[in-house]
Formats: structure tokens, C-alpha cells, sequence
């Protein structure tokens, strides 16, 4: 891995080290119809989500005493408002494909400065896979470097219908159909990996969704845009989102209008 601000390197071994054992705990889990809740009437979450939440704040936390919390599972605590460092944390990102079985889920972990992702994991355990990135440090899976995609022929666009629906026909008629993925990290990780050349988020995606592969798919040469046109800020007062597209270079620009009509 490239040479990287020290401070960040030894916030990049923590979190790496952390997820994967907060993997472990959600593979105990895993298959084995753990109880499950609907958060407010329309999301699940299982007691895997808040004994991985669980373990995650009290063993980051002990490590890093003077960084905020910002995570799914725990109650909003704004004092991370005046800290220096916050930690973004969605135990399991895609908790519906989780509970039906399905590998793409993850455990996603970041570290956010000033608003910004500074380092990042994607623990991957049904998969046996891990994404992380520091910033300056490039994207990485499983110990290789990733980039995204160069310009393919045939580009693989993932998100919600919706989203999709509404490109340009001459674009949205040289999409292959692709299976949706409910995790909206591990969406990202495989636009940042070459997988996908670019996907939608829907409105209401939240901080912790977004954080950690943000700042993979940055390192990994591409990016995630707002209706506005910019990146995401993370940790502040408001953790929800608009549309989002996620992607890199010609395509990233000739989809993001979509989300400008969207978000109309």
C-alpha cells in the first residue's frame, strides 16, 4: 500500500481489524433465523444488526475514546457534532439480504473528518472478501488494487428501477438487467472494483449506507454526486440523502442528469 498519513494508517489497521471480527459475529447469525424486528413498519433488523453494533462501538470507542459515533443501530447522539473524528458505522449494510441468505451484505465501517470519509471497510465475510481504503492510499480488495472500470461498450448500471427507468432510451436500451442488490455499500464496492460501471441510490439513504465505499470508490478513481452536482458530506447535523449517482468518468456525467430531474 502507498505511504499514507500515519495516523490514518493506524485508524485503516483498527477498522480492518474490527470488521473482521464484527463479520465473525454476524456469520453466527448467518442462516440461522436470528429474531427480527421492523423498524418502523417497513425495515427489518435482527439481533445479529445490534450484537454487531454492540461489539463495534465498545471495542472502537475503547480504541479511539475521542471520536464521535454515527451508526444504524444506536440512538442519534449528537456530541460527535464537536468531535474531531467520527465513526460511521452500519453494522450490517443490507440486513434483507442477510436474513434471506444471500452473500451481499456487509459490515461497513468509516472514519470521517471535517465531512469527509478518511479510511473505510467493507468486511465481506459471506463472501470471504474485504474492501478498504485510506485516503491517499488507493482502494484495495482482498490485498489487490482496484480501479473502476475503463470505458466499457456495453456499460452494467445497477439501483432501483425507478432511477433506471428514467435515462435517456438510447442509454437505457444498451443496459443489460442485472439482479438488484439491496446493500448499497457492497453496490459501490463493485462499481469501485470494475464490477459495475455505475449505480443509483435512492433518496433516504443515510450516512452509514454511504461512507466507507464512498471514499473506496473515490480511491478507486470515481465518486459518488448529489443533486447538486458534488460529493456527499457525512457526520454533520443531517445523515440523510437525496439521489445519488455512483460512477466515474463520460458515464458518471451522462447519467447524473437523471438525478437532477429525480430531485426536482
Amino acid at each position: 500500500m502507498p505511504d499514507a498519513d500515519p495516523a490514518l494508517t493506524d485508524d485503516l489497521v483498527l477498522l480492518k481489524d474490527v470488521a473482521r471480527e464484527a463479520g465473525g459475529i454476524a456469520m453466527r447469525y448467518f442462516g440461522r433465523s436470528p429474531e427480527v424486528w421492523m423498524k418502523g413498519g417497513h425495515s427489518p433488523v435482527s439481533e445479529a444488526d445490534y450484537a454487531v453494533d454492540r461489539f463495534l462501538r465498545e471495542t472502537l470507542l475503547a480504541a479511539r475514546p475521542g471520536y464521535g459515533w454515527l451508526s444504524e443501530e444506536t440512538a442519534a447522539d449528537e456530541s460527535r457534532l464537536s468531535a474531531r473524528r467520527t465513526f460511521v458505522v452500519d453494522p450490517i449494510d443490507g440486513t434483507r439480504a442477510f436474513l434471506d441468505g444471500r452473500s451481499t451484505w456487509c459490515v461497513s465501517v468509516a472514519v470521517v473528518e471535517d465531512g469527509v470519509p478518511v479510511c473505510g471497510v467493507l468486511d465481506c465475510p459471506a463472501k470471504q472478501s474485504i474492501f478498504w481504503a485510506g485516503q491517499g492510499g488507493g482502494a484495495w480488495q482482498d490485498g489487490r488494487a482496484i480501479h473502476v472500470r475503463t470505458p466499457p461498450g456495453r456499460p452494467v448500471v445497477g439501483g432501483p428501477k425507478s432511477l433506471i427507468g428514467a435515462l435517456p432510451q438510447q442509454l437505457r436500451a444498451r443496459l443489460p438487467d442485472v439482479p438488484y442488490i439491496p446493500s448499497l455499500a457492497y453496490r459501490i464496492a463493485i462499481v469501485a472494483n470494475g464490477e459495475f460501471d455505475a449505480t443509483f441510490v435512492k433518496p433516504n439513504s443515510h450516512d452509514w449506507d454511504l461512507a466507507a465505499a464512498d471514499l473506496i470508490l473515490r480511491e478507486a478513481g470515481g465518486g459518488i454526486r448529489n443533486h447538486l452536482g458534488g460529493p456527499p458530506r457525512y457526520a454533520g447535523r443531517e445523515t440523510r440523502h437525496g439521489a445519488l449517482v455512483a460512477g466515474s468518468g463520460a458515464l458518471l456525467d451522462e447519467i447524473a442528469g437523471v438525478i437532477l430531474e429525480f430531485e426536482a
